[in-house]
């Protein structure tokens, strides 16, 4: 089966989330983090990480998947999801062959 990619978009429970997170926030940031890296490392996450956007950063993915139904699945097992919520959308990525 072709792998689908989709963006995938954590949006912040605030607009000042990235600069006044609590001490127990940040924690499960930095689960959030490396629950991602380790599909980063298998090669289902292309790339990710916090847009700098001058409203309110927030977090972005994109990432390779069999369909919609694991979409869903890996945004259910991250750790963020307890503190932000996610958007995510499908894609039709250029990628290098």
């Amino acid at each position: 089966m072709e792998k689908r990619s989709f963006f995938l978009k954590l949006v912040p429970c605030r607009p000042t989330f990235a600069q006044d997170m609590a001490p127990d926030e940040r924690a499960i940031m930095m689960q959030h983090v490396a629950y991602w890296k380790g599909f980063l490392d298998e090669g289902k996450v292309l790339v990710y990480g916090p847009v700098m956007d001058p409203n309110a950063v927030y977090g972005m993915g994109i990432v390779l998947t069999e369909d919609e139904e694991e979409v869903k699945a890996l945004i259910a097992g991250d750790p963020a999801g307890q503190i932000n919520t996610y958007e995510y959308y499908p894609m039709r990525a250029v990628m290098k062959g």
